[in-house]
């Protein structure tokens, strides 16, 4: 168990490398200069001197070899330094710290709902197999997976807020100042962040369900006579979670990814709509700060879901 965790770690870390490469260069390829587009008319009718330009890029690191602005990048990470923002005049990691609070409440909540409601659907349509509940549970989550996200982000936007004027359509409150408040415009941006994830849960719980209670020992438990609670919660279930542990997994990435779809049709001031501005500004160093953060909780997510397979199924571990 110790080897495969140990080899689990060591993945995550050269992954975690790889991805610093690739988020780090990418971004160099970008077309345009970010302190032309910063200054804007300034520096392009001349306003600007070459000398000042050049203060500015030497500022920034900007005059270095891309190799040397990598290294000094990556040397900043392991400080805590993410550099200083082109747009903002401040330090990244102040910026990501007072919008990252907003994200991760939207995505805790988005991965609740997926977790709680899919599996919950998932079970009653494997017990409830071929009935009403199981007709509708498959219905609903065959919709939830084909929807797009952004359109019925939109559609949820025109219906209860512009219409019916039940929810308010952008914005964001702390809970700790107006917790109701709070409440009401977390819905929609929830309900869209959760809704795909939700329904491939649905259904993969169901599959994996019916799957598990067609093995011999679940006929067993049956045949001693055990209530159905502890035939399904005791027996079948936790040998039914793996593949769906695998979805919750790459759905925590998917939640925090969408977070960046959703908080700007929301307005709401989390680390998706942040990056989002930087990229129109072209302020590389809040885009790779940004980027890298969502991408470590990413790999952080399937780190705990393959260690986590070592408890499902003990066999893993001699693997």
């Amino acid at each position: 168990m110790t080897t495969y965790i140990i080899r689990r770690l060591l993945l995550a870390i050269i992954t975690i490398i790889i991805i610093t490469l690739v988020i780090f260069f990418a971004i160099r390829l970008l077309p345009g200069d970010p302190l032309i587009i910063y200054m804007g008319k300034q520096a392009s009718s001349g306003m600007l001197s070459d000398t000042e330009l050049q203060t500015l890029r030497v500022k920034y690191g900007l005059d270095k070899p891309v190799m040397v602005q990598y290294f000094n990048w990556a040397k900043g990470l392991f400080r805590g330094d993410l550099g200083t923002s082109i747009t903002y005049h401040d330090n990244v990691g102040k910026l990501m710290k007072e919008r990252f609070p907003i994200t991760l409440h939207l995505g805790v909540m988005a991965l609740l709902l997926n977790v709680i409601v899919g599996v919950l659907m998932g079970l009653a349509a494997a017990i409830r197999r071929g009935t009403w509940i199981d007709t509708l549970s498959t219905f609903l989550a065959n919709v939830g997976v084909c929807i797009p996200v952004f359109w019925l982000a939109i559609l949820l936007i025109y219906l209860f807020g512009v219409q019916l004027h039940w929810l308010p359509i952008h914005g964001y409150t702390s809970p700790f100042t107006d917790f109701w408040l709070n409440s009401r415009q977390i819905i929609m941006p929830v309900f869209c962040m959760a809704i795909g994830g939700l329904s491939l849960t649905a259904r993969l719980t169901r599959s994996a369900m019916l799957e598990v209670t067609r093995q011999d020992y679940i006929r067993t438990a049956w045949a001693k006579g055990l209530r159905e609670r502890t035939v399904i919660m005791k027996h079948a279930l936790k040998n039914g979670l793996i593949p769906i542990v695998t979805v919750l997994g790459m759905g925590i990435g998917g939640v925090f990814a969408g977070s960046v779809i959703i908080e700007n049709l929301f307005a709401i001031p989390g680390i998706g709509r942040l990056l989002v501005t930087s990229l129109y500004a072209q302020d590389y160093v809040v885009i790779q700060s940004g980027t890298l953060v969502i991408a470590l909780i990413i790999v952080l997510s399937n780190l705990l879901v393959e260690i986590s397979y070592v408890w499902l199924d003990p066999r893993i571990r001699y693997t």
